[in-house]
């Protein structure tokens, strides 16, 4: 028996991967984080499998659903939404099924950044432009935020940052920002990346929160600062350059 903590990406259905799929089509239980995961994902379980929404369950809660699953040698896929290596509340999960010798599995998705990075038709690290990418959040109603990551902090260095968890709080966002960034920084806001309802905001951090007031979105969304979304001009990369000595087996 294995708990598979299975990446269901960013909303879009076909953007599970493969592995991901196979576990899903494999496993006779799923426990699943409510409307963060395509219905549709669950028409691959097997006939008859047990299907648990997690939204509105606890973490023992969780872990007893999985615990029932071991003791019956039942497979588990876990679905969480994007990648479980980014905000997915799989680390708690994980010590508890250590702590219990659960074995599990942990299968990668496509995370919300960069489906909105597909959306919005940019690269992120963008030569002579940016080449680090910061991804955080806000505390807000969440876990506070370690000392030293706030986003003065964070932002001293006017890295690209991609923020999640944070749309509901624009306003303070901008307000930490605007010192390092300027107020012409480009910013882009994508709501329910890769789904059908997807909505894509393009502005500065001067705009950005009215923009977002007057669309209405409160969750399900990520906020990218930085200046590779309106770089135009920059040198090629070294990557293909003529000048890139190459080996002669192609590598």
């Amino acid at each position: 028996m294995t708990v598979y903590f299975v990446g269901a990406g960013p909303g879009a259905a076909d953007l599970i991967t493969l592995r991901g799929l196979r576990r899903l089509e494999s496993s006779p239980v799923c426990l699943y984080a409510g409307s963060l995961v395509p219905r549709e994902l669950l028409d691959s379980c097997p006939v008859g499998a047990r299907l648990v929404d997690t939204a509105n369950l606890t973490l023992d809660e969780i872990v007893a659903e999985l615990l029932a699953a071991h003791a019956k040698g039942l497979d588990v896929a876990r679905l969480h939404s994007g990648d479980p290596s980014v905000f997915s509340a799989v680390a708690e999960q994980m010590r508890r099924l250590d702590a219990l010798g659960v074995p599990y599995e942990v299968v990668p998705g496509v995370p919300a950044f960069a489906a909105a990075a597909a959306s919005l038709g940019r690269e992120l690290t963008v030569p002579g432009v940016g080449q680090t990418i910061i991804l955080t959040r806000t505390s807000a109603r969440a876990t506070p935020m370690p000392e030293g990551e706030d986003l003065t902090t964070l932002g001293a260095g006017r890295a690209t940052m991609v923020l999640h968890l944070a749309v509901q709080r624009i306003d303070a966002v901008v307000a930490e920002l605007l010192p390092s960034y300027g107020p012409d920084c480009p910013v882009a806001v994508v709501a329910r990346a890769s789904r059908a309802d997807e909505v894509i905001l393009r502005g500065t951090l001067a705009d950005i929160a009215g923009q977002v007031r007057a669309a209405g979105i409160r969750r399900t969304a990520v906020i990218v600062v930085g200046r590779v979304l309106s770089a135009s001009e920059f040198p090629d990369s070294h990557l293909y350059s003529a000048e890139r000595t190459r080996a002669c087996d192609g590598s």
